[in-house]
């Protein structure tokens, strides 16, 4: 079993896809045409959803480009027997089977290949590097949020806007939508340059950190009602996307 990393043209509305190659063949390929396999951040990480335990656990593959609730999507159970990893209980809610067989790899092999794919970045792009880092340095801020009682969702990048990121924070929190209470969701979109990743997250992180995100990103997700509650405008103002070399300044400055 091999993990392929897909990534389409830059400037295209298309996914980057992590897609299982088992015995030379895209076992997605025969099975699922409504939409992309999921993309690498879904799939790999230090917690990633690949990783086989003791433990059975069902990892969504790919979903329909209108939905999983539309049109369906691809799921298959995940465990470690012994010295082997073994794949199956193949579905989809939207088919009544998933022509798919129960397939076992070597465990050490399998293993080897989901840290090989997780730990190669050769195929980012610019924008999606520096994602990657500043996601990693925020997460790691938690004084930030917890001051401004805010969440952060993710920092993502997309093949079709290859020259920004986007950060997605919640306020109070998720917590907040299981417990039925007011929330919104903020997005602050932050150009990249070419200038090197690691040292724009590095700027970004420090000019971020250094204000209540709330008072430079708007408001995308929630409702109006909640919007009034909380003490903001809805939809909130579209502001003008800052540079990285104006975060940095901003981040001497303050």
């Amino acid at each position: 079993m091999s993990l392929r990393i897909v990534v389409p043209p830059l400037g295209t509305r298309a996914s980057v896809e992590c897609r299982p190659i088992v015995d030379g063949r895209d076992i997605l390929t025969d099975v699922f045409d409504e939409g992309s396999a999921e993309d690498p951040r879904c799939l790999l990480g230090p917690n990633a959803p690949l990783n086989a335990t003791n433990v059975p656990r069902e990892v969504r593959l790919a979903e329909a480009g209108c939905t999983e609730g539309c049109c369906g999507a691809v799921y298959v159970t995940i465990k470690r027997e012994g010295q082997q990893v073994v794949w199956s209980g193949w579905r989809n809610p939207d088919a009544e089977e998933v022509d798919l067989p129960e397939f076992r790899f070597d465990a050490d092999e399998y293993e080897a290949e989901v840290h090989r794919a997780t730990t190669d970045h050769s195929w980012e792009w610019p924008a999606r590097t520096v994602a990657r880092l500043l996601e990693q340095r925020l997460r790691e801020r938690t004084d930030w949020l917890t001051t401004w009682d805010c969440e952060l969702g993710a920092v993502s990048a997309w093949p079709w806007e290859p020259d920004q990121i986007t950060i997605f924070l919640f306020h109070p929190g998720r917590s907040a939508i299981r417990a039925d209470r007011p929330w919104l969701q903020f997005r602050m979109t932050i150009p990249v340059s070419g200038d090197d990743p690691a040292d724009q997250a590095e700027h970004l992180e420090a000019s971020l950190t250094a204000e209540d995100p709330r008072d430079v990103a708007e408001v995308c997700g929630g409702s109006k009602e909640f919007a009034d509650q909380l003490g903001y405008p809805w939809p909130g103002p579209r502001r003008r996307a800052r540079t990285a070399g104006e975060a940095g300044n901003t981040a001497r400055q303050e």
